[in-house]
């Protein structure tokens, strides 16, 4: 089934013609990581993975580059200027490097003007674009200015993949796509309705925010068309929160990629995380991280997750899936119709949640109680 599964990545989820370009990319463990054996063996596995997709992409593509690169140590971070080169071509990074625009994009630091000047640049030459992405680095590209100039202004199809493991391909990625996308359009239809989400989990998490004028998008696993973008294994409903509005606590009980020793528990005032409280060494990390850059505070996302497949808690690429369960990240939301930018962005995920909907004309609509959907009121 796995080999099966893999050739279903360009054949199904992607749609691969023999004349496009493929871009496959990993990363490998920076000097200034110090990663434990075990998570040293899955970012190896990763990169076999990485070598294994792109030799299967060879039967469906004309050209498939695999390229490796130092890990950048953070969701949401930009990849090097080299996979910037692979993936636009060199002509466009020359023209972004005359115009001292790509130092900025690679820090986040850019402005408004000068992201719009350096869209103008990619977008003269997008047909140096590759067409396909497959993105299997250990940190998420997903939510980066390199991922979405390619989406937006050059329409190629982007499949992120990070922390993908070989069990996922006979788990979440062995759904069946059309049912999931009925569900996730869906969950998303009626959170488009809503104003005002509020959440709350047995484990003493609780949080209100605004979600007026955003839009609510779901990730199906169908990335055939102009600028597709989602992750595989794919199965969610997101949005951006309106910044400033969020407020609560959320009491975390799984770190990425692991089962906490004991909660951490984060305080939530005017759309950011204003305490960490916990004796889990990931609190400090997270402190850490937190202090880094004000923005890296800010409630970015909220997603709920719609793969009957995903089951696994411990990796927050199939957690954030799993059906019945709510995911709610920090940091950059700007690449989905947010206003912050920053490199970071970390999901967590909450089980058995209860989410109700206020929607505009004041009426309610419970989505979700301990877990289950609800149909609409």
């Amino acid at each position: 089934m796995a080999v099966s599964v893999l050739r279903d990545i360009f054949r199904v989820n992607l749609g691969v013609k023999k004349t496009e370009r493929c871009l496959v990319f990993t990363d490998f463990p920076a000097s200034s990581e110090t990663p434990s054996p075990d998570e040293l063996e899955r970012r190896s596995r990763l990169r076999c993975l990485a070598f294994l997709i792109s030799e299967t992409g060879k039967s469906f593509a004309k050209g498939v580059v695999l390229r490796e690169f130092a890990a950048t140590g953070s969701h949401g971070a930009e990849p090097p200027r080299e996979i910037w080169e692979t993936a636009f071509g060199r002509r466009t990074i020359d023209a972004l490097d005359k115009k001292g625009l790509l130092g900025p994009l690679l820090s986040k630091t850019a402005s408004g003007k000068q992201q719009e000047e350096a869209e103008g640049i990619i977008g003269r030459f997008c047909k140096d674009a590759v067409d396909v992405v497959i993105a299997l680095s250990n940190y998420s590209t997903s939510h980066t200015r390199f991922r979405d100039f390619l989406t937006t202004t050059c329409g190629t199809r982007y499949a992120s993949m990070p922390l993908f493991e070989f069990s996922m391909l006979e788990g979440p990625m062995s759904v069946d796509w059309k049912e999931l996308a009925r569900i996730s359009k869906g969950i998303a239809a009626r959170l488009n309705k809503a104003v005002e989400v509020s959440i709350s989990t047995p484990n003493g998490s609780g949080m209100a925010f605004s979600v007026k004028g955003r839009k609510a998008l779901a990730d199906t696993g169908m990335l055939r068309g102009k600028g597709a973008f989602g992750n595989l294994p794919a199965g969610e409903v997101f949005v951006a929160p309106v910044e400033g509005s969020a407020k609560g606590r959320l009491v975390l009980d799984w770190a990425p990629t692991r089962e906490l020793a004991s909660p951490v528990t984060l305080v939530i005032r005017e759309g950011l995380v204003q305490e960490v409280s916990g004796e889990e060494p990931f609190a400090d990390e997270l402190r850490k991280r937190l202090s880094e850059r004000e923005e890296n505070r800010n409630i970015a996302e909220f997603g709920i997750g719609t793969n009957s497949r995903a089951k696994r808690p411990d990796n927050i690429l199939e957690s954030e899936k799993i059906m019945g369960t709510i995911h709610i990240a920090l940091g950059d939301n700007s690449t989905f119709g947010g206003k912050v930018k920053t490199p970071m962005h970390q999901d967590f995920v909450f089980f058995r949640p209860t989410v109700r909907l206020t929607r505009g004309d004041g009426s309610a609509d419970v989505l979700m109680k301990a877990g289950r959907l609800e149909a609409a009121g």
